[in-house]
């Protein structure tokens, strides 16, 4: 074979094809969304958007809502989420793994499980309908915790604060003893050492933990649905799904790109405030043990709140759950109790006459559909994460691996809701000889791959990380092609990694609402969706019950993954 086509080969192929996949991904939804807003129709639709006499209600409103929620739930996970990483790192509080476990464990719920569980308890009678548990107990619930923003900003500060815990925890770990002690030494007091050694070295984490929460909360569809919509209170993300839903594509295409912007704005502020401060190294080849704070008296009572805290934002959630779809009555929950919203036969006065969920054929089709989706998804993903993360890393300090890594992590920027949208403008109508994807299963795998592809690509990275270059170079030396190493040496050792990565990512894909609500359809429903249409019926014994399917599925794929992680990084425990 000319050397010319064996470079071609080995050198350019598979980056030329890593490159033209990306493209297709990422950078031709956003393309097409951006120009579905300049024809004569789309220009229109900016300007009833932002100069109308529409906009208060299609934009400023929308705005003003989703900054309020944004940066409400940002502080409350930063004073949540960093508590408990302090606790649980750098203090002597009892049965700190437990509390550690239990603060990871909201994430891995769907937010609007806990939605439904606050709707289940706290709901009153404003909108008709069945009351929640509360007020049939005869307690008045006012309508400002029943509904709207405030009860949506609480259910996500309980579903995100597990993130910002993560992120702190993590960056508190590195703060050696070695500086502590220093400051002891020269005599400075707790409040002295905490404001002035330990804060400025885990600022970093305190802005990337607060701008992810904000923009988790921004692009969150689900709780403003359940809790905000019954109320008219509109959010970017819920205004972004109605205009779609109702046909205003170019109106909705508009609000999507907005999204964006403000979500991107954040995100890119807050890396610069990272990036502009004066770095601090914690890591030496010495004081690597933590330094850990006596509590005294405070050991119990702060073990006490933060063990309400983890049981408030995981266990109870779970138990009304569980209570609400076996009582007739959503709001007596611990009464009369059947099995009718799980097995019953159709025809009867319960529910209008519905059978069980097990007895839809519905919900077997989306159970069947979620679990294909996410296994798909997750091994599609991690395949080409693991090949762009190869492509990355042999190549660093190029202008390929910058412009494959910037691409690969754009979808980060953009929320779930509006990068749903980008797909039906590219996909929902025919593109040359293709047809139209809208409806299909396959339009929910692509776009749910190209959303997860950052996450794919850190992973991939990670696991990569931890292979020396000299098993591949040994290889290459005798003789062995790029796919022959890769088979060979590369997926054997990185398999593991790797599956617990793909399990991440197939929880997040049986738990996600935002991306697969433009994108359902009678033809390829899914359980979130589901759930959600069932809630948004008043059928919130059917949607409860399908929410915990979701949760046995999510916590049992993440406790495998969570086993896998720790096998693979047995040098952390030593």
């Amino acid at each position: 074979m000319p050397s010319g086509s064996r470079l071609l080969r080995s050198a350019f192929l598979m980056p030329a094809i890593l490159m033209a996949i990306i493209a297709i991904l990422v950078v031709a939804p956003l393309l097409r969304i951006l120009l579905s807003t300049l024809t004569p129709e789309g220009l229109a639709a900016w300007e009833t958007v932002l100069f109308s006499p529409l906009s208060t209600n299609l934009w400023w409103r929308p705005l003003l809502n989703t900054m309020a929620l944004g940066f409400g739930v940002s502080i409350g996970c930063l004073l949540l989420g960093g508590f408990l990483a302090w606790l649980v790192i750098l203090t002597d509080v009892p049965g700190r793994k437990a509390l550690g476990l239990m603060a990871t464990l909201p994430y891995m719920i769907p937010s609007f499980a806990a939605a439904l569980a606050w709707g289940t308890v706290f709901r009153n009678a404003r909108l008709g309908g069945s009351a929640g548990f509360f007020e049939t107990s005869g307690l008045a619930i006012p309508d400002w915790l029943a509904w709207g923003l405030v009860p949506t900003a609480i259910v996500l500060i309980a579903h995100y604060y597990s993130l910002a815990y993560t992120i702190i925890a993590a960056a508190l770990s590195s703060v050696g003893a070695d500086l502590v002690e220093a400051g002891q030494m020269a005599g400075a007091r707790r409040p002295r050492i905490f404001f002035g050694i330990i804060l400025p070295v885990v600022t970093p984490a305190l802005i990337a933990a607060g701008s992810l929460t904000f923009a988790g909360a921004v692009a969150n569809f689900a709780a403003p649905a359940l809790l905000g919509l019954p109320v008219r209170m509109q959010t970017l993300s819920t205004r972004l799904f109605g205009m779609i839903e109702t046909g205003q594509n170019e109106r909705g295409f508009v609000i999507a790109l907005l999204l964006i912007a403000v979500s991107a704005a954040f995100l890119w502020l807050s890396d610069r405030i990272v990036s502009g401060r004066k770095a601090f190294i914690t890591v030496t080849g010495k004081g690597g043990r933590t330094k850990r704070f006596p509590l005294g008296v405070w050991r119990w009572p702060l073990f006490g709140l933060a063990l309400v805290v983890g049981l408030l934002t995981t266990v109870a959630p779970i138990l009304i759950l569980a209570a609400s779809s076996l009582a007739p009555q959503s709001g007596a929950l611990f009464s009369n109790w059947t099995l009718h919203f799980w097995i019953g036969e159709g025809g009867g006065a319960i529910a209008q006459g519905q059978a069980g969920i097990f007895r839809n054929p519905i919900l077997l089709d989306a159970l069947w559909n979620t679990i294909q989706l996410g296994l798909v998804v997750a091994f599609t993903t991690m395949l080409l994460g693991l090949a762009l993360a190869y492509t990355i890393v042999h190549r660093r300090g190029s202008l390929l691996a910058s412009v494959l890594s910037q691409l690969a992590f754009m979808p980060l920027l953009i929320p779930s809701i509006a990068f749903a949208a980008a797909y039906i403008a590219l996909f929902g109508a025919p593109i040359g000889p293709m047809p139209s994807l809208y409806g299909t299963f396959a339009l929910l795998v692509v776009a749910a791959s190209a959303h997860n592809l950052p996450f794919a690509v850190q992973s991939g990275r990670s696991v990569l990380g931890q292979i020396s270059a000299d098993l591949e170079e040994s290889a290459r030396l005798t003789g062995a092609g790029l796919i022959r190493r890769l088979f060979a040496i590369i997926f054997p050792l990185a398999i593991r990694g790797l599956f617990a990565g793909a399990i991440l990512v197939f929880v997040k894909m049986v738990r996600d609402l935002s991306l697969v609500v433009l994108l359902f359809t009678a033809t390829s429903p899914v359980l979130s969706m589901v759930a959600y249409r069932y809630a948004a019926e008043g059928f919130m014994q059917f949607a409860n019950a399908i929410t915990l399917i979701i949760l046995v599925v999510c916590l049992a794929a993440s406790l495998i993954a969570h086993s896998l992680q720790n096998r693979v990084q047995k040098w952390k425990e030593s």
